[in-house]
């Protein structure tokens, strides 16, 4: 049946703020696991921009007795060329955590606020079939 207006309201701003902290746990879980893989290639390209004197030419004794322009080009390339397969591992590690841990499941559709009656799929009853892409 259906729901009175201000009822309606409430129940609206309650699914809204429970989809607002479900996407940003999905949003800070995608944040932590991209920058653990992709700090490698971070580190890597960072140097490679520091010690390069057309970049910033930094004036670290690395700098200075290990790293010219040839070897800071490199390090720059060589960044760049492993990024492709490390946002591969990482959009892998997302996916399977969030099928794991039924994270995009737990989105509520505004329909439960017009209508009494309406199950919340996230507190019980998962379906352990579902995928994370469906």
């Amino acid at each position: 049946e259906p729901r009175s207006p201000w009822c309606c309201l409430a129940w609206t701003l309650v699914i809204g703020t429970m989809n607002s902290l479900v996407f940003l746990l999905n949003l800070l879980l995608m944040f932590v696991i991209f920058t653990i893989v992709l700090l490698p290639t971070i580190v890597v390209v960072y140097f490679g921009f520091q010690c390069h004197s057309q970049v910033l030419h930094s004036s670290a004794r690395y700098c200075k007795s290990i790293l010219d322009d040839n070897s800071s080009s490199a390090l720059i390339i060589l960044g760049f060329v492993i990024m492709s397969p490390l946002l591969v591992v990482a959009m892998a590690i997302y996916c399977s955590l969030a099928r794991r841990l039924q994270l995009l499941v737990c989105f509520q559709p505004y329909s439960l606020a017009l209508y009494k009656g309406g199950r919340w799929c996230c507190a019980r009853g998962r379906n352990t079939q579902l995928k994370a892409w469906v």
